[in-house]
């Protein structure tokens, strides 16, 4: 039940579209408040080879298959921990400078802040009719984030001082299935209590 809207074959970056640290810094600064309970799913993302990208409209999420098609679950033993990667939209569309957001090889990109103080390892959120939970699994920039985005843009995302703001995003796990499309509210449903 997945709805391809977009499938793109290529996923090399435009070094011209490549920001500095100073341009990122500004425009995470100009950037709006992203919501802290309630917010909405601005895509989806399939990667069904290592190489392509699908932009869905909706899919059905599941604790086995996660995103049903996507190259995680034919891996010989996918990692629950990294069963969803997730990016908050507006962090993205800086980064991507007017490059398709299918790029990063995120599976979904909401509107929804998503540093650690606000979404901490085990709080559950609703997405669509699917509940997902945050995982340990850390999101860091890589090599192919390098090529794509280029070396300030990654060393933006993995700064220590901005780390726990999460601006490589996070990993999610599916515990409910549900139906998810673009459009949905994500609501945050539980916060695990902070450590005494």
């Amino acid at each position: 039940m997945n709805e391809i809207t977009a499938r793109i074959e290529s996923v090399l970056g435009e070094s011209a579209r490549h920001l500095t640290t100073a341009a990122l810094e500004a425009g995470l600064h100009a950037l709006p408040t992203a919501p802290k309970d309630t917010g909405r799913l601005m895509g989806i993302v399939r990667r069904p080879t290592k190489d392509a990208r699908e932009l869905l409209s909706y899919a059905r999420l599941s604790p086995e298959a996660g995103l049903p098609g996507d190259n995680w679950s034919q891996k010989p033993a996918p990692d629950p921990t990294a069963q969803l990667t997730v990016m908050q939209t507006g962090v993205a569309e800086l980064i991507a400078n007017g490059q398709s957001l299918a790029l990063f090889g995120d599976n979904l990109f909401v509107d929804l802040d998503l540093s650690v103080a606000n979404l901490p390892v085990g709080s559950r959120l609703r997405v669509g009719a699917a509940v997902v939970e945050v995982t340990p699994m850390p999101h860091d920039g890589c090599r192919k984030f390098k090529a794509r985005f280029g070396n300030d843009a990654l060393h933006f995302v993995n700064a220590k001082p901005t780390r726990s703001l999460n601006l490589r995003g996070i990993y999610w796990r599916v515990i409910e299935a549900g139906d998810i499309e673009v459009g949905s509210l994500v609501q945050v449903l539980s916060r695990p209590a902070p450590a005494q």
